[in-house]
Formats: C-alpha cells, sequence, structure tokens
C-alpha cells in the first residue's frame, strides 16, 4: 500500500516527492510579498517527520549553509519518513544582516506566537503551527552572536533523555545542557512534544568550514540513529563527545586591546595565560589567565573590548572514559546551565 502524501499549506506532496513550499507571512513596506519557504522531501517508506531549521536569528548564516549541503546529499535519495527544512526562518533579520527583527525583537523569544500579535509573533505562530508541531522532532541550527564564536556544540534541555540520546548520535565535540527559555522554539516544542535539538557553532555572518561539515555530518547522524537513512556513507562520530559538567564566561580584566593566546577546543590548565589585555601606548599588560581546567568552547573575536566584556566562554569537563554509563551522563548533564548568547554580554 502506497504511503499517503504528505498535507501542507493546501498542498499535496506525493510518497518520494519533493517540493518547496511557500508559506505567506507578510508583506514588506514596498508591497513585497515574504514568505517562509520549506523543501518538503517526503519518502516513499513509513519514518519519523523531522525539521531543521536555520537563520531564526538573521545573521547566523553558518545554518543556512548546513542546510543547503544537507539538501544536496545523495542519502536523501533513500530517506524514510519526511523531512522539511527551512533554510531561513527569520527572512527580515537575514536581508538586513540582523539577529533581530525589524522592531529590534528576538523571534526566539515569541513563540508560541499569535496569529494577530506582533511580527515576531506572527511568524513565530506560522512556524510553530505549520511546521514544527507536524513534526517528531527538529534540530534548530544557530551560531555565536556577531563577533563572538562557538566550537560546534549540542545544546539540549536539562532531564530531556531522547534529546540526550540523539546528540550523542549528532556526535559534536561537546553536549551541554541549556536551560529552556520563555518564548523559545525548544521551550514551546518541549511543551508541545516535540524534542528539538540545539547545534550551536561559529560565528555571526560568517561560514566557518569546521562547524559547517560538523553540522551536517551530525544532521546525517541523527537521522540514520532514527531510521530514517541509511547507514551507507554516514560515518560515526570519531570520539565520544566531550560532556559539559559546567561552564563560566571569563571576562577581560581591563579595557584596551584584546591578545589572544588560545582558541576554541582548546584544553586548558588552571593558571594558563589564555589572552593579554594591554592599552594602546604598551605601558600595561593584564593577564587573563584560566581559573580552573576545562576546554575553551566560544571566545571574543573583536580584538578592542572594555573591563568586562565576555572573551572566553570556559566548560568543566568529564572524562571521556569507557565506563561512563547512560545514567552517569544524565547527571552530569543535569548540573549548571548555560547562559544564552543575549545574556553573557
Amino acid at each position: 500500500m502506497a504511503r499517503a502524501p504528505f498535507e501542507i499549506a493546501g498542498r499535496s506532496i506525493p510518497a518520494g516527492g519533493t517540493e518547496t513550499v511557500h508559506l505567506p507571512v507578510s508583506t514588506l513596506p514596498d508591497h513585497t510579498p515574504v514568505d517562509l519557504s520549506v523543501k518538503v522531501h517526503h519518502g516513499r517508506r513509513d519514518g519519523p517527520v523531522m525539521f531543521v531549521s536555520a537563520a531564526a536569528h538573521g545573521d547566523e548564516v553558518i545554518g543556512v549553509e548546513i542546510v543547503r549541503r544537507l539538501l544536496r546529499t545523495p542519502q536523501l535519495k533513500s530517506l524514510r519518513g519526511t523531512l522539511l527544512v527551512i533554510p531561513v526562518v527569520n527572512s527580515f533579520g537575514f536581508l538586513n544582516r540582523s539577529r533581530y527583527l525589524p522592531d529590534r525583537r528576538d523571534l526566539n523569544r515569541c513563540f508560541p506566537g499569535h496569529q494577530s500579535g506582533s511580527l515576531g509573533a506572527r511568524l513565530a505562530h506560522i512556524f510553530l503551527n505549520q511546521v514544527v508541531l507536524r513534526c517528531d522532532v527538529g534540530i534548530d541550527l544557530h551560531s555565536a552572536a556577531i563577533h563572538r564564536t562557538n566550537l560546534p556544540q549540542i545544546r539540549i534541555s536539562p532531564g530531556d533523555r531522547t534529546t540526550r540520546g540523539l546528540a550523542l548520535a549528532f556526535g559534536a565535540p561537546v553536549v551541554l545542557t541549556s536551560p529552556l527559555r520563555d518564548g523559545s522554539l525548544r521551550a514551546e516544542a518541549a511543551a508541545r512534544g516535540t524534542p528539538v535539538l540545539l547545534y550551536e557553532a561559529g560565528e555571526g555572518l560568517r561560514f566557518d568550514e569546521m562547524a559547517v561539515r560538523a553540522g551536517v555530518a551530525g544532521i546525517l547522524r541523527v537521522m540514520r540513529s532514527l531510521s530514517m537513512l541509511p547507514a551507507k556513507g554516514i560515518a560515526p562520530a570519531k570520539a565520544t563527545p566531550y560532556i559539559c559538567e559546567s561552564s563560566t564566561w571569563l571576562r577581560a580584566p581591563a579595557g584596551g586591546l584584546l591578545r589572544t593566546f588560545r582558541a576554541e577546543g582548546e584544553i586548558v590548565e588552571a593558571g594558563d595565560v589564555l589572552a593579554t589585555v594591554s592599552d594602546p601606548f604598551g605601558e600595561h599588560e593584564t593577564n587573563l589567565e584560566a581559573p580552573t581546567a576545562g576546554m575553551l568552547i566560544g571566545r571574543a573575536i573583536l580584538p578592542v573590548v572594555n573591563e568586562g566584556d565576555a572573551v572566553f566562554h570556559l566548560a568543566a569537563l568529564s572524562p571521556r572514559a569507557a565506563e561512563d554509563t547512560v545514567e552517569d551522563l544524565a547527571s552530569q548533564l543535569e548540573r549548571d546551565p548555560l547562559f544564552d548568547e543575549d545574556e553573557i554580554i
């Protein structure tokens, strides 16, 4: 018996079909229409429905490139289930090269939204109800805010065994627990029964080849773990992800010119000099030292800093030991939650 078509926005995509569907969102002041465009791959055989979304923050272009490459992978020809891909959720911010909507709202604080609310509320309402809640699982792609960069990492909800298992399948270098924020896509989706992984990597308005490749490979691994794709051609992660027990942002000890000596992904020991801040005359220098051992999972890019600016994101790590059990990982992931991008400034 043939699989039933996938219905979305009045369109019917047959089993084995692929189609781009445009969901009307708004009209710009110059009368240009704005749509939420969704690429639908509806597999011939039954399986989960999954979404992959990018650019909820308009300046996070790495996710857009990850999505572009994902859509070109030959494995999708063997898809079981249905894949919904949204390259650009926040078209307004994307066109303006801005994290935010035109009214300075953060789309990722507008959920669940409302069909007659603000622009952000309307967009959130459309995305949530016509895409996210149609799915069994989702992956939301992000990067650090502008002028910062993140090591590829997966952030998951505390206590959520489903996202924990998917995160380990994804195979990013680091897995961190991050609390559900009021108004965020993850929080609203979790409340409605749709688990969502959040992938963070790279820098706003920049491409990073490592971050892009890690993102594409991780999505394919998750799809394989859900039996949406065959194992052939999908390489397993080379190493078990580090589990972050806690993290802290190290801040500039003075204002001036920042010279960094360590990069994201490096493991440091307590007392290691990570950077130096100098005044423009070169008369005073202040070192920034690691207070504890850990891995650098994010850092500032700009060499000009004010006193107190966030400079390095340092994660405390558990040893990657063979005796680690699922229960051990669960208890580690319950510890100190992370700040999100807006809260560290």
